[in-house]
């Protein structure tokens, strides 16, 4: 006690020298030189993670995995890579002709690649391939064993296969039931549409193409062109997952004028419907640009929709090199801070072609989890990750 009290009187008597001896510590220094800049105010902005993952060849895909790791689709090894949330390799698996992919809620992954016809090694067809991550000699790539492959066109037994290997399957959006729908292109309008949105039960059976209705239930037979990317509602983490049956699909038709569709699934006794959603916002005391704004997007590629509560839809326009964030309300941009003063939502999108940190060259994918931000820059072979 009595050191305590030494060293207290001593602390003292110190501050009282110094505060007597004039200048000591030196004049205050003049800093009015100094040109502060001129900057508008931003509270709210995405700044890129390092280090930047470079170790791909042709990323088309990336997507956040139900199991909370990150999967990889590198097309130009025909590969599946899994990442933990820093980044690490923790698995990789080879795919024919891997370029999207999708997981359930079992944690099955369903890859969309190809399949080389036995009979005919000439014919190479779309397929999905169903891989189960749990077996019994562990969890994760290295100990997947393929149980499914979903054939195009063999699916769908009512048409003719002579040429359906012209049509794709493109992408998967996994339900909070395990049903999936996946997008298909092809160059066929009769008898039965390419272009469409198929729904898969939980099994992988093919149930129907999509048919967009209106409000009073007239049918749109045309109004699907061209479908690429597409989510659902039902996204990590294992939470208060959305168990609605709407989607959220692009389109890369170059005569498209309002290229992301938000489609609403209805059910009533007249059976089940899907109507475009046409309530998004327009209010321009909220926001200057919008998610249905006439020729937005050149050419998006892929859209995702966050599923921890903040419900943002991302669209990333490979066209335009570029990614844009919208609200689930299809405003451009975030709600500013409270105490920004701004009174508009604050635009987040960013881009531009080129190999920066903030920068994109043929961007193919985006996914979300835990606040971060995941990219397929294909043309530049990377992952970027943004905060």
């Amino acid at each position: 006690m009595k050191n305590l009290s030494r060293k207290i009187l001593g602390l003292a008597m110190l501050m009282v020298i110094l505060s007597s001896c004039e200048n000591y510590f030196g004049d205050e220094t003049d800093l009015s030189f100094i040109e502060l800049p001129e900057s508008n105010f931003r509270e709210v902005a995405y700044v890129p993670v390092q280090p930047i993952l470079n170790q791909f060849a042709s990323p088309t895909d990336v997507v956040a995995g139900f199991d909370e790791l990150i999967y990889v689709v590198d097309n130009g090894s025909e590969e599946v890579i899994a990442l933990d949330q820093s980044g690490v390799e923790v698995g990789r698996k080879f795919i024919q002709g891997a370029k999207t992919m999708a997981q359930d809620r079992t944690l099955d992954l369903l890859v969309i690649g190809t399949i080389t016809d036995t009979l005919n090694p000439s014919t190479v067809r779309s397929c999905i391939y169903r891989l189960d991550l749990s077996t019994s000699n562990g969890y994760g790539l290295e100990f997947a064993e393929f149980t499914d492959t979903i054939i195009h066109p063999f699916y769908f037994k009512s048409r003719s296969i002579s040429s359906d290997q012209d049509a794709t399957l493109n992408n998967i959006a996994v339900l909070s039931d395990n049903s999936f729908y996946v997008t298909r292109i092809g160059p066929r309008t009769t008898p039965i549409r390419d272009d469409a949105i198929l729904l898969f039960n939980k099994e992988g059976r093919f149930i129907t193409p999509i048919e967009i209705t209106d409000s009073r239930g007239s049918q749109f037979p045309d109004f699907i062109k061209d479908p690429i990317g597409i989510t659902s509602l039902a996204k990590p983490p294992q939470i208060n997952v959305d168990t609605r049956g709407d989607f959220i699909y692009t389109t890369v038709d170059p005569n498209g004028v309002i290229k992301v569709q938000y489609i609403e699934k209805q059910e009533s006794v007249d059976g089940t419907a899907f109507t475009p959603k046409v309530n998004f916002s327009g209010d321009t005391t909220l926001a200057s640009t919008f998610i249905n704004d006439p020729f937005k997007f050149d050419k998006p590629i892929d859209v995702e929709f966050t599923g921890d509560g903040t419900n943002y839809i991302f669209v990333i326009d490979e066209g335009k090199d570029s990614l844009y964030q919208f609200t689930a309300n299809g405003l451009e941009g975030v709600e500013p801070p409270p105490a920004s003063g701004e009174t508009r939502f604050i635009k987040t999108s960013f881009g531009g072609t080129g190999v920066g940190a903030m920068q994109f060259n043929d961007p193919s994918a985006v996914a979300y989890l835990g606040r971060v931000l995941y990219v397929a820059d294909k043309g530049n072979g990377r992952i970027l990750r943004f905060r």
